[in-house]
């Protein structure tokens, strides 16, 4: 059985800046000023971007002294990479198996 692609994760991936901050945070924990400088955003638009990422489960958070570090969850990719293979699995089964329901 293919498991479900969750649509809301997508669309929490989908953003470009969120997408940008997310491959950022694979290579190491940040703080909002260091993506600020890497991303070139807004502190106000960073700030909401990672809230709609931490509410999604995609970030973790670890307060250091009058910072806070953000830091991103693998098992929330392991998910989406998890079902997207399973879609891809299935696809490929179908074009070997020629599936096709009759008209």
């Amino acid at each position: 059985m293919v498991m479900s692609v969750d649509a809301d994760l997508l669309k929490v991936l989908a953003d470009p800046l969120r997408l940008r901050i997310v491959t950022l945070l694979a290579s190491e924990a940040l703080c909002a000023s260091h993506l600020v400088e890497e991303t070139g955003a807004k502190q106000t638009n960073l700030s909401n971007h990672l809230k709609v990422l931490r509410e999604a489960g995609m970030v973790d958070t670890e307060p250091c002294g009058r910072f806070v570090y953000y830091r991103l969850r693998p098992d929330a990719l392991d998910t989406v990479a998890t079902a997207l293979g399973d879609l891809a699995a299935n696809a490929r089964d179908t074009v070997v198996h020629n599936r096709k329901r009759p008209c």
